[in-house]
């Protein structure tokens, strides 16, 4: 039986919060009765900061990482080595690798992975523009940093396939990260190990 609330000004901010990933009808009441407590400045601000996210945060337009500018702090960055890209899945990823500290190369966020089940084509992903990124020549490098899991070798190999004809180094983090895990839990120091470790990738699974 569904919860009767009190007020159906509640049940609509609840209605909302449950849309989030993960957020039952519990914790989105105990989510929006904790916003009910605080001022309605502090509220203010708190939603003026996702539209705000929502109407000025744009994504960068080499490797499809958020940022506030049209080109990221990460690709902009003439320190950072720019002929190795690290493939990943999403932008939590990004943040991940970063905080092992361990890579100084830049980044490809594809979006997603390949998964038929999910109605999720290669045509899907920003595969097209990783491949335009490797043919221009600059690039020496491509780490593949997706998930172990049957989903991300898929993806692994599809690309791998797709940038066979260029002749660059084709690596993939080594497998310190159990099978199915997914790399925005892994602990920093094994992820970090995993990107140093990377092992050249032959199109085959592990």
């Amino acid at each position: 039986m569904n919860q009767e609330y009190p007020s159906a000004l509640l049940e609509r901010a609840v209605k909302e919060f449950t849309k989030l990933p993960g957020i039952g009808r519990k914790t989105a009441t105990r989510l929006v009765l904790h916003l009910l407590r605080k001022s309605e400045e502090e509220v203010e601000n708190f939603s003026n900061a996702l539209t705000t996210l929502r109407r000025d945060a744009k994504y960068c337009k080499e490797c499809h990482s958020i940022s506030d500018t049209d080109i990221c702090p990460i690709c902009a960055n003439p320190l950072r080595d720019h002929s190795i890209i690290c493939v990943v899945e999403n932008i939590q990823d990004v943040m991940a690798v970063e905080n092992t500290m361990q890579y100084r190369g830049v980044y490809h966020v594809l979006g997603g992975v390949i998964s038929p089940m999910d109605g999720i084509s290669p045509s899907s992903l920003n595969i097209d523009s990783l491949i335009k990124r490797v043919a221009e020549g600059e690039v020496k490098e491509v780490i593949l940093a997706l998930s172990s899991t049957m989903e991300g070798d898929t993806t692994n190999f599809y690309i791998y396939r797709k940038l066979q004809q260029y002749g660059i180094k084709l690596s993939v983090i080594a497998r310190g990260i159990s099978i199915g895990d997914e790399l925005e839990y892994a602990d920093e120091v094994t992820l970090g190990s995993s990107i140093v470790n990377r092992t050249p990738f032959t199109g085959k699974t592990i």
